[in-house]
């Protein structure tokens, strides 16, 4: 045993060597990983992963919120096999498509709400928001207003890191690097109502969100503004449930001033939330969706924007191009892949196990295990998505202090103890793959309320 243990070690060295002297990450502080030496995953089998030490970790975060349906599911191996031996590539430029990419947007229009039926795609949730970016204000130039091209988005919100992606969010961290940003954005409040509130109740801070952004629409003028786009839940930035009024206001208020309105579903989006999207379990009736992630379970990168009749019906009957698209937009064995990833979702009722089975237990599960413990100052979610405000004080709700990471030292332990619970400053967060079972959010839970045990011991 010891000679297997050595033997990974030495592996680990190698990896780790290799990595330091060439990759460079994304996110990450660069130097400082090279001096403790990358976590090298080797293997993946459910809800399970495995280092190169042999560790076994519950994967808490499905990858990076994208392995819905589990690690190691052979149809989508297989399909990806059949696919490259078939066609591995084509472009859909030039007047061309392939059976993949008509099939995967004749699928991909099966689930999406309302009139969302016309599918163009991408490769990243970036490149997706990107793709809304710029379709937005093209559909207002087709309708003679070129002006009106000023997007609303929130403080705090992801929206990517390209660099139209990183002038939409809300990340100040973002904003600080690579400067200038794209013009005209603007943003408003989060809806985050346990930590910004004060003392209004959810439903009057659902009004006050809402009603900033009729504010900025006034401000910059309404005939300036093309859309406000918004995550149904904010993902990223540390898993923000909007008080139950929250949409419908800001539905009414796009309705008011004739302003598109886009969801976000990268993450929210193939099951998440109990629902196909967000939208439908928020009762958002968008113009416009961005996706990725679930879309092939992260199996292979892919990514769409479903645009609605509105938008869809300007750009086809305007007689000019739309000049905007990737090398690798429905590449065909990715859009095998995710054709193959929907069909298993169906096939196996994956969105209603999470909306009517293991959403409702991760959620009740996580409230009765971890809510009185002294770290936890609120919980909120929705299926199967959480986050976790870490407080020093529950009655205050007063933070712990910015020079010490909490959330980073929690998500160490949890690292260090067989979990893999991503931190947003303050704020722990899990989204696990669709396909857990109850004994392995048991397992979760229960490895969570030891790290906070862990975490807790460590800055007392």
């Amino acid at each position: 045993m010891l000679e297997d243990k050595n033997n990974n070690s030495s592996i680990t060295a190698v990896v780790q060597a290799t990595d330091a002297e060439h990759h460079l990450h994304p996110f990450t502080n660069t130097g400082a990983l090279n001096k403790k030496g990358a976590r090298v995953i080797c293997k993946g089998e459910g809800v399970y992963l495995w280092d190169s030490e042999g560790q076994k970790i519950l994967d808490g975060m499905a990858g990076l919120w994208c392995v819905n349906m589990g690690y190691g599911r052979k149809e989508l191996v297989d399909v990806a096999t059949k696919q490259m031996n078939e066609l591995a590539y084509y472009n859909t430029f030039f007047q061309t498509t392939h059976t993949p990419a008509a099939e995967l947007a004749k699928e991909i229009a099966s689930v999406t709400p309302g009139d969302l039926n016309h599918i163009f795609f991408a490769n990243s949730g970036s490149e997706a928001i990107d793709t809304i970016i710029r379709m937005v204000r093209q559909y207002w130039a087709i309708k003679g207003k070129p002006y009106r091209n000023i997007l609303i988005s929130r403080e705090n919100a992801y929206h990517g890191s390209t660099v139209g992606g990183t002038s939409l969010g809300g990340m100040s961290g973002m904003h600080k690097q690579g400067a200038p940003l794209v013009p005209n954005i603007e943003r408003i409040r989060q809806p985050y109502w346990y930590g910004e509130a004060g003392d209004m109740s959810e439903e009057e801070f659902g009004i006050a969100c809402a009603k900033a952004l009729e504010e900025k629409i006034l401000e910059v003028g309404p005939d300036n503004v093309a859309a406000f786009v918004g995550e149904p839940i904010q993902g990223a930035g540390g898993v923000i449930v909007p008080p139950a009024n929250y949409w419908s206001e800001i539905q009414k208020i796009c309705q008011k001033y004739d302003i598109l309105l886009a969801a976000d579903e990268v993450i929210c989006g193939f099951g998440r939330t109990g629902s196909w999207f967000g939208s439908d379990t928020l009762a958002i009736k968008p113009d416009i969706i961005s996706m990725a992630k679930g879309l092939s379970s992260g199996y292979l990168p892919i990514a769409a924007v479903a645009v609605g009749d509105r938008i869809a019906s300007a750009l086809i009957e305007h007689d000019d191009d739309f000049n905007h698209g990737f090398t690798y937009s429905g590449h065909p064995v990715a859009a095998a892949v995710a054709i193959e990833n929907i069909r298993l979702m169906k096939e196996e009722n994956i969105v209603e196990y999470v909306g009517n089975d293991i959403g409702p237990y991760f959620q009740q599960k996580l409230r009765e295990t971890l809510s009185e413990h002294p770290l936890v100052g609120h919980i909120e979610g929705v299926g199967l998505v959480a986050g976790i405000a870490l407080v020093k004080d529950k009655e205050t709700k007063e933070l712990f202090p910015s020079d010490l990471d909490i959330g980073m030292i929690c998500r160490d332990h949890c690292f260090n103890n067989g979990l893999i619970m991503r931190a947003v400053g303050s704020r722990m967060v899990l989204s696990p793959p669709l396909v857990i079972s109850h004994a392995e959010v048991d397992e979760l839970i229960e490895k969570a309320r030891i790290c906070f045990d862990l975490t807790l011991e460590s800055v007392s």
